[in-house]
């Protein structure tokens, strides 16, 4: 028998490939699907199953296209959603065979009503891992204010009572040498404070964990819900696409992946009024960009922040890239559910600064630059764009927070005439809130390269005493 993490970074996420005797799953699998296909080939194994823990809010699942491409049977906990295509609605305790294993439904209502784990019970006869998806983390469980959004009747009171239930009742009931294996990590908004650790056994969870301790549900409520803060905004909209359906992963790199001449790009840009996606790296973005173009760098959480910065999920977006990674560019897109790349500049941005178009630029500089010039107007405008959670556990003497997470808030606090020296933890996210304002006519904002990591390394600007956070989102 073979259990495989298959886990991406940038999403902070968990898919799992499981085969026994010639039959494979797939469980909470991305929308790009050929690799678990190409996968299965090698092995000489056919995909029975694509087995959904919950409907995803902060990705689009794979299932559909993967159940289309093999014939492979979905299978989604007890619901009464009605879904846009077919699938087996398992009942709680539910036992599926997968070769010479067995895989058995455990309904773990709380993250979201629908929610189930899996039991895996190897060839032997054992019970060997437990595929908790959102409903427990390593070191922390599914925060349960999700549901709420796509549920009229539900509050997180309900779902977080439901969650504490489906813990005791159901998971902590299990063998301690169970191995957990959940569906996020470190840096999903899923969780508020989640382990970098991407699987444990159930018995060191129980010890670990602090929703795996002795306290009363009303405890428990109050604790799961603290430090809670908005999801992001383009959740409930991929919930409905993991219920509904979406087009085809096929159709939407074809849509995207279509070469543009700096000329065709830029008629592309004014007819249609697509958003131009920069995705290079800030501090080359800062030296050069295509006037009213937003950053956001794909050599990070890229896909996390597109889903934060762009509302609509129908948003036509024309691509700035990296030359041969245009393609790796639409896919993470469609991860979270923008569909509708229209184009990318073929040639770059060398490409369309060689054919003599406009171009834009933003001030950055080093904090050794910063440190000279907050001594000389110890008044400076310095913004923090950090979450409220990292600015308060350490930031700069003096400093404004002003969340990336919450820009259109965030802005208000910056005045067109004056000038802001903009900062994040290490310049990704600093570049993509002064991108945005840039585009939206702030001119006086200047770039902290490095972020507040080289600013605590340099011990040249007074930073407040850490204190340690309770949550990261």
């Amino acid at each position: 028998m073979k259990i495989e993490q298959i886990y991406t970074g940038c999403l902070a996420q968990g898919a799992y490939y499981i085969e026994s005797d010639g039959e494979a799953a797939v469980i909470d699998p991305l929308r790009e699907v050929q690799p678990y296909i190409e996968k299965a080939e090698r092995r000489g194994a056919k995909i029975k199953y694509v087995l959904e823990t919950h409907f995803h809010a902060d990705f689009v699942s794979g299932h559909q296209d993967l159940a289309e491409k093999t014939g492979a049977k979905i299978v989604y906990g007890p619901t009464g959603m009605k879904m846009g295509f077919d699938a087996i609605v398992a009942e709680d305790n539910q036992v599926f065979e997968l070769g010479k294993a067995k895989i058995k439904v455990i309904h773990t209502p709380g993250h979201t009503m629908e929610s189930v784990c899996y039991l895996l019970i190897n060839e032997d006869g054992k019970e060997e891992a437990l595929f908790t998806g959102d409903t427990l983390f390593i070191g922390d469980v599914g925060r349960p204010d999700l549901a709420q959004k796509v549920v009229k009747d539900l509050t997180q009171e309900k779902l977080a009572a439901h969650l504490y239930d489906s813990l005791r009742n159901k998971i902590m009931p299990l063998s301690d040498d169970l191995i957990v294996y959940p569906a996020h990590g470190a840096g999903s908004a899923c969780g508020k404070n989640m382990s970098k650790e991407t699987s444990d056994t159930l018995g060191n969870q129980k010890k670990t964990n602090y929703a795996l301790q002795e306290m009363t549900k009303e405890e428990f409520i109050k604790e799961v819900l603290t430090g809670l803060t908005p999801p992001p905004a383009y959740f409930p909209q991929n919930v409905l696409m993991n219920i509904q359906g979406y087009d085809s992963i096929d159709e939407v790199l074809e849509r995207g992946i279509r070469p543009l001449s700096p000329n065709e790009f830029e008629a592309a840009a004014n007819e249609t009024g697509a958003m131009i996606l920069d995705t290079r790296d800030a501090q080359v973005f800062a030296k050069g960009f295509i006037p009213n173009s937003i950053n956001i760098g794909i050599d990070g959480s890229f896909a996390v922040w597109v889903g934060a910065m762009i509302p609509d999920l129908k948003q036509e977006i024309l691509v700035v890239a990296e030359e041969g990674r245009e393609e790796e560019v639409i896919t993470r897109l469609a991860r979270v559910g923008y569909d509708f790349a229209i184009g990318y500049l073929q040639g770059g941005f060398k490409a369309w600064k060689e054919s003599g178009q406009e171009v834009d630029s933003i001030t950055s500089i080093s904090v050794d630059e910063l440190a000279k010039i907050k001594e000389g107007d110890p008044g400076i405008h310095i913004l923090d764009v950090r979450k409220n959670s990292e600015f308060m556990s350490e930031h700069v003497i003096d400093a404004e927070n002003a969340p990336l997470d919450y820009i259109n808030d965030s802005m208000l606090k910056v005045k067109k005439d004056e000038t802001y020296y903009v900062h994040c933890a290490g310049g990704y996210r600093s570049m993509i809130f002064n991108s945005i304002l840039k585009a939206r006519g702030y001119d006086n904002l200047i770039d902290v390269a490095g972020g507040f990591t080289a600013i605590k390394e340099s011990g040249k600007l007074k930073v407040s005493d850490y204190v340690c956070p309770t949550t990261l989102l």
